[in-house]
């Protein structure tokens, strides 16, 4: 499963242009960067566009006064994307235990959005759901 933090890293640099420089396993800015990077999956760039609309839109969701709160953050999301049709399908689960909270705890009963997205990054529907 993609890791959420791997995600915001590609959107990242996508949003930047890749402007970052990498030096041959040498230290850049404190961080030691590997000779050999073996990635987790491969997500194309429509795949990125798709998550990050989603992701967005999730955060938008959470209230304004717990702003600041990890359980309202992308820290503690996981993203899964995939692809039927020429649409993307963007799922969004909850993750409290990497805000400290003991592993399988939820704010609410099977908590997760999921999206319908076009390749260029508009959100389609969001599907309707009662836990």
């Amino acid at each position: 499963m993609l890791k959420l933090h791997y995600v915001l890293l590609l959107v990242s640099l996508v949003a930047d242009g890749g402007s970052a420089s990498i030096t041959d396993g040498g230290t850049q800015a404190g961080i030691r960067w590997p000779t050999d990077l073996r990635p987790l999956a491969t997500l194309d760039g429509p795949a990125i566009l798709a998550a990050h609309a989603a992701l967005q839109r999730v955060l938008a969701s959470f209230p304004k006064q717990d702003a600041g709160a990890c359980e309202s953050s992308a820290r503690s999301l996981d993203v899964v994307v995939g692809q039927e049709g020429g649409v993307y399908f963007v799922r969004i689960d909850r993750r409290l235990d990497r805000c400290g909270w003991p592993v399988g705890s939820g704010l609410e009963f099977d908590w997760f959005e999921l999206y319908a997205v076009s390749p260029e990054g508009k959100i389609l529907a969001r599907r309707a759901f009662m836990p």
